[in-house]
C-alpha cells in the first residue's frame, strides 16, 4: 500500500465561494474529507438543499465525505446602532441590558443595547468586556439594574450586532438553545454525520445534546468546540463526554491570554489522544488566502505544527466560504501535511500514552506495535460503528495506513474524521475468514496492496462458534 497517503484530514466550510456542484466536485476530488455547514448564517431551506447536493456530488465522484453541522450555541451580542460609534480611550460607555426601565442615568453617556438581559447578574465591577473579536476592550466601572457602565480601554469603531466576550466570567446562558434544537432536527432528518456544539463549557452541556439525539434515535456524533476558559478548566471531562473535539482558536484566542493559546492547543491534542478522541484544529489556518494566492510563512508553519502534534484534522473557514482560492487552500494543506508526515515516518517515536481502558484496546495496540516493526505494511480492520478504527487511529501507527471496512455508510463518513484511516464500504460476512478474503480481493483489484506486502489484520477470530479478538499477520501472495 502506498506510504504517501495523507493521514491528516481536511475539513472545509461551505459558503458562496464553494456551494456550487462544480466547486463541490473539485473540493472532494482535491481531498476534502468533511464539509462543514455554519448554522450561524444558514437557513433551513439552504441547509437541506446543500446537504442533498453534497450527497449527490459525493456519489458521482465515488467518494463519500462527512457532513458537519456547526450549531450556533449561546452568544451575547450588541444591538443595532444607527451609525458607527467612534470610541475614544478613557471614554465612559454604557451597555444597556434593560433599556427604558427605572434607574435611567440622565447623563449624556453613549450606549448600546445587549441581547442578554441577565448579563447584569453575571458581571462584576472590574471585569473586562471584549467586543468585536476583542478589537474593543472595556472595564466595568459600575452597574445598576438596567445598565453596565464601562471605561473604554481600547478605542475603535463599534457597529451593529458585534459579538461580546467575557473572559473568565461564567454566564448562565443555555448551552443548547431553541435555535440549536431546530437546526439539529434538520440535521437529523437529512442524516448528517456530525454536530459541532459551540461554546461547550462542561460535560453536562454535551449530555443535553446527546439526550436530544437519543430521543430522535440518531447516531450523529458530537464535536465539542472549546472556546472559553471554562472549557479549558473542564477539558478532560469534556473530552471524555464528546465524540471529537474542536480547538476553536477564534474565541479561544480572545477569551484566554494569547501566549497561552499554543499551550492550550497542545494540551487539547494530547488529552484527546490519551482518551482516543479525534481532535480538530480550527480558525485562521490560511486566513491570508481569503484574498491572496499564497499563504504566509507563519501559516505554513502553523499547519505543520498541527501535523507534528498529530491532530486528526485541520479546518478551513473563511478561506473556503468567501475566499478567492478555496481549491488552492486544500492543495496547500495537502502538500504541507504529506511532507511533514513523510518526515515523521523516519523520526517519530511510537505513541505510548494512550489510556488502554479495555482488553480490545490492548489487542489493537499489539496490532500497531507489529505494524510499526514491518516497513510497508498495512493495518486492516472491520467495524460496524467505527470504534475499532478510532482506537487504532489514537495509537498513530508510524507508517501504516489503517484500512477500515464497514457495512454502514454513516460509519464510513464518520471515519473520515480519523487520522490515518481509509474507510471502505463492504458488507461483512458472519464468517470472519470470508470477510478478510473479500477485503483483500477488493484492495488488490483497486491496486491498494501489492504482492509481497505484509498485512496486519485486527479482527474477530471464529473458534468453536465463538468470536475472539485477534491480530493476524498475512503476506500477500
Amino acid at each position: 500500500m502506498s506510504t504517501t497517503i495523507r493521514r491528516t484530514k481536511i475539513i472545509v466550510t461551505l459558503g458562496p465561494a464553494t456551494e456550487s456542484e462544480e466547486m463541490l466536485e473539485r473540493l472532494i476530488r482535491s481531498g476534502t474529507d468533511v464539509i462543514r455547514l455554519n448554522m450561524a448564517h444558514a437557513t433551513h431551506d439552504w441547509t437541506r438543499k446543500i446537504i442533498r447536493r453534497i450527497r449527490t456530488v459525493s456519489k458521482s465522484v465515488g467518494r463519500e465525505v462527512g457532513i458537519m453541522m456547526d450549531i450556533k450555541g449561546p452568544e451575547i451580542r450588541t444591538g443595532d446602532v444607527a451609525s458607527p460609534i467612534e470610541l475614544k480611550p478613557g471614554e465612559t460607555f454604557d451597555f444597556t441590558v434593560r433599556p427604558g426601565g427605572p434607574g435611567e442615568n440622565p447623563e449624556e453617556v453613549r450606549s448600546v443595547d445587549v441581547n442578554y438581559k441577565d448579563l447584569i447578574n453575571d458581571i462584576s465591577v472590574g471585569d473586562i468586556v471584549l467586543v468585536d473579536n476583542g478589537l474593543l476592550r472595556f472595564e466595568v466601572l459600575e452597574k445598576n439594574e438596567n445598565r453596565i457602565r464601562c471605561k473604554v480601554l481600547t478605542p475603535g469603531q463599534l457597529t451593529s450586532r458585534r459579538h461580546i466576550n467575557l473572559p473568565g466570567i461564567k454566564v448562565n446562558l443555555p448551552s443548547f438553545t431553541e435555535k440549536d434544537r431546530k437546526d439539529s432536527l434538520v440535521g437529523i432528518e437529512e442524516d448528517i454525520d456530525f454536530i459541532a456544539m459551540s461554546f461547550v463549557r462542561e460535560a453536562s452541556d454535551i449530555e443535553l445534546l446527546r439526550e436530544f439525539l437519543r430521543w430522535h434515535d440518531s447516531r450523529i456524533q458530537i464535536i465539542a468546540k472549546i472556546e472559553d476558559q471554562s472549557a479549558i478548566a473542564n477539558l478532560k471531562s469534556i473530552v471524555q463526554a464528546c465524540d471529537a473535539l474542536m480547538v476553536a482558536r477564534g474565541d479561544l484566542g480572545i477569551e484566554c491570554p494569547f501566549e497561552e493559546l499554543p499551550l492550550i492547543q497542545r494540551r487539547a491534542v494530547e488529552t484527546c489522544r490519551e482518551h482516543g478522541r479525534p481532535v480538530i484544529i480550527a480558525t485562521h489556518m490560511l486566513e491570508s488566502m481569503i484574498s491572496q494566492p499564497m499563504p504566509t510563512r507563519a501559516e505554513i508553519t502553523d499547519i505543520a505544527n498541527a501535523v507534528f502534534e498529530l491532530a486528526d484534522c485541520v479546518m478551513l473557514s473563511g478561506e473556503t466560504t468567501v475566499g478567492r482560492y478555496p481549491i488552492e487552500c486544500v492543495h496547500i494543506i495537502d502538500k504541507i501535511a504529506r511532507r511533514i508526515e513523510s518526515q515523521q515516518v523516519e523520526s517519530r517515536q511510537p505513541i505510548t500514552d494512550v489510556i488502554l481502558g479495555s482488553d480490545k484496546m490492548k489487542v489493537l495496540r499489539s496490532a500497531v506495535v507489529m505494524a510499526n516493526e514491518l516497513p510497508g505494511s498495512a493495518i486492516i480492520t472491520f467495524t460496524r460503528r467505527g470504534f475499532i478504527a478510532q482506537g487504532l487511529a489514537a495509537l498513530c501507527p508510524l507508517q501504516s495506513a489503517i484500512v477500515a471496512f464497514t457495512p454502514n455508510p454513516q460509519t464510513l463518513r464518520q471515519m473520515r474524521l480519523l487520522r490515518g484511516v481509509e474507510p471502505w464500504l463492504m458488507p461483512l460476512s458472519s464468517d470472519p475468514d470470508a470477510t478478510i478474503e473479500q477485503a483483500i480481493e477488493m484492495l488488490q483489484k483497486s491496486g491498494r496492496i501489492e504482492q509481497g506486502q505484509k498485512l496486519v489484520i485486527a479482527t474477530d477470530l471464529l473458534s468453536q462458534n465463538r468470536l475472539f479478538d485477534s491480530v493476524q499477520l498475512r503476506t500477500l501472495k
